[in-house]
């Protein structure tokens, strides 16, 4: 039965529900609560598929890694094309996503040594000429800021591409195969986010960057930091090759690198006026707003493995 809504002079008319015998205008409206319910039920199914998808993929095998990978590279890449205001060039936008994947597959393949190294060398030319060809495009397409352009693409390489590149750095550590030790990484930014997000709620009083991101507090960041000490503790036992202490710098690394990546996505997203990246994850926004802790934790975590 179709519902009709009194507002003011003008009627909305909503979808087929069940009838209601009052309509108030307030937090308990029954159809209020049907779509916050919805939308509770949408965000945490899609967070639950999102999880288990990258813990199958890292752990699965090699190939199931680069996949998933790669394909979320390619999709930030292209949001954050969209994001900056570049949708209209399309192929410059796949050249850019096409690239990423390149310089992935590229580092994937120098790390983990499953090809010749012929592939290895191929693989680093096709990104180079897939730069290349961008900028050379230039003078031929007719775009309105040629230097936009080129200033969109190096920003998406070096803000997304490398970091995602820089995954397989991590993976395989030492020239061995540690897929605990990547999931490590992200488990410990899940870790992170919980914990600084149930201590901020119950006692955050200090905001950290109230012009960026209103709902950061310094209690929560510190709950974070030290809630993620016990995912360090917890990975000690599954991979040796890292000692209790150095899980636990691993762990604060992550925390204070990935707390950046939130807030230079919310500085970007502030900038631009838009309140997610994208709307890829239901319930959750876009493929930057899930990974953007990511992308600054990982290029610091690969500095540290490197330095112990």
């Amino acid at each position: 039965m179709t519902v009709f809504v009194e507002n003011q002079n003008s009627f909305l008319t909503l979808q087929p529900q069940p009838v209601y015998t009052t309509v108030q205008h307030n937090s308990t409206h029954p159809v209020t609560m049907l779509t916050i319910n919805k939308n509770l039920i949408q965000r945490t199914l899609a967070g639950a598929l999102l999880v288990a998808g990258i813990v199958v993929a890292i752990l699965w095998n090699i190939w199931s890694y680069a996949l998933v990978f790669i394909f979320i590279s390619v999709c930030a890449v292209r949001e954050f094309h969209r994001l900056t205001g570049r949708a209209s060039d399309r192929f410059g936008t796949w050249l850019s996503a096409l690239s990423a994947a390149m310089l992935f597959i590229a580092l994937l393949l120098y790390e983990s040594q499953i090809l010749p190294p012929i592939c290895t060398h191929i693989a680093w030319a096709a990104y180079g000429l897939g730069i290349m060809v961008f900028i050379v495009s230039g003078l031929f397409r007719r775009r309105p800021d040629p230097l936009a352009d080129w200033e969109g693409m190096a920003l998406a390489q070096i803000y997304i591409a490398v970091p995602f590149a820089l995954l397989n750095e991590v993976l395989f550590f030492h020239g061995g195969h540690h897929p605990m030790l990547l999931l490590a990484l992200f488990v410990t930014i899940w870790c992170n986010d919980t914990f600084a997000y149930l201590t901020g709620s119950l006692i955050g009083r200090h905001h950290m960057a109230p012009n960026i991101s209103p709902k950061k507090t310094w209690e929560g960041f510190i709950g974070g930091a030290a809630g993620t000490l016990l995912s360090g503790y917890i990975f000690s036992a599954f991979d040796p090759e890292l000692s209790l202490l150095q899980w636990f710098i691993f762990s604060e690394i992550v925390v204070v690198f990935g707390t950046l990546g939130d807030l230079v996505e919310s500085l970007l997203k502030r900038q631009l006026g838009v309140k997610d990246s994208g709307h890829a994850i239901p319930g959750h926004g876009g493929w930057l707003d899930r990974f953007d802790s990511m992308l600054l934790a990982a290029p610091a975590v690969t500095l540290y493995l490197y330095l112990i």
